[in-house]
């Protein structure tokens, strides 16, 4: 599923809400998401799941391109997705 379909849905679901304001609600739940993982906190919907930002640790790699040179990975953030519990027993059941 894509954000267009996902968009469709929500608008066929919930009355007074067309696809494009549908769309722009999706725009601002994943800029929104996006914004509190840069400031380094958490994003948590009750069963459903957490984002979180985690920082990867600088570490020693392999040149892909040239096998023989060693080099350093630096640290990076990355998001994280800790399933809910509702999340877990709904794919468990299927």
């Amino acid at each position: 599923m894509n954000k267009k379909a996902l968009a469709e849905i929500i608008s066929n679901k919930i009355e007074g809400v067309n696809k494009n304001k549908a769309n722009d609600i999706i725009e601002l739940i994943t800029e929104t998401v996006t914004s509190e993982l840069q400031k380094g906190n958490e994003v948590t919907l009750a069963g459903f799941g957490t984002f979180l930002s985690r920082t990867r640790h600088a570490r020693n790699g392999v040149n892909p391109r040239n096998p023989q040179q060693m080099i350093t990975i630096p640290e990076v953030k990355v998001a994280k997705f800790k399933t809910g519990k509702n999340l877990k027993d709904a794919l468990k059941s299927k």
